[in-house]
């Protein structure tokens, strides 16, 4: 029987410096956390863009491309949400712009070796799925983290309920997501050679 495959390339192991950049969004997240902790609103550490730095790091160090390819497509709307609702609206702290402005360089550098495939923009929706009902349960209301609770600000006068904000909001997720996907396979697509630890490997037509 053969082996499931759990890295990346096996004709081309990773250098050790691509494991150990890692470190990098490891950093970005616990900076982050020890800000949040600080200020008694660790609930904002689920935030896509907060998390997305600690699938990033464990892709890295396990040499998963599937995490690596979740985390790096949820950088960049991260990246414009932080800009529009955080950065302009209340300035730019250093633990927050190396979450977000580090953490895509760092992505940048990974999806460039490990590519994009067809169906990572699909797990990228199922972990937001995941992280948002999280959200929901274990974050307080009141920081609305991944508009998990209620209607987020601005559009209280197009949805008069909760449930049709979030079929829409969901479905232009979607839209989004794919769209990167898409765009990132293109400039840097997946080779043949590229797996995830959920890879089924295709039996040998010999012997």
């Amino acid at each position: 029987m053969e082996n499931l495959p759990s890295r990346i390339s096996q004709s081309d192991p990773p250098s050790l410096w691509f494991r150990l950049m890692g470190l990098l969004p490891l950093i970005f997240f616990l900076a982050q956390a020890t800000h949040y902790w600080r200020i008694n609103e660790l609930g904002h550490m689920f935030w896509m863009c907060n998390i997305g730095n600690l699938v990033l790091a464990v892709g890295l160090f396990l040499n998963n491309a599937l995490l690596i390819r979740v985390a790096v497509i949820w950088m960049f709307p991260g990246l414009v949400v932080w800009l529009v609702y955080v950065a302009l609206a209340w300035g730019m702290f250093l633990s927050s712009t190396l979450a977000h402005v580090g953490g895509l360089i760092v992505g940048i550098f990974a999806i460039r070796r490990v590519g994009m495939d067809r169906s990572g923009w699909r797990y990228a929706l199922g972990w937001y799925l995941l992280v948002q009902f999280l959200s929901r349960v274990l974050t307080p209301a009141n920081l609305n983290v991944n508009v998990a609770h209620a209607v987020g600000p601005g559009w209280q006068q197009t949805f008069n309920a909760y449930w049709k904000f979030w079929l829409v909001l969901t479905l232009l997720t979607a839209i989004v997501l794919w769209m990167i996907g898409t765009v990132l396979r293109r400039i840097w697509p997946a080779n043949q050679t590229t797996t995830s630890i959920f890879s089924v490997p295709r039996k040998s037509s010999v012997g």
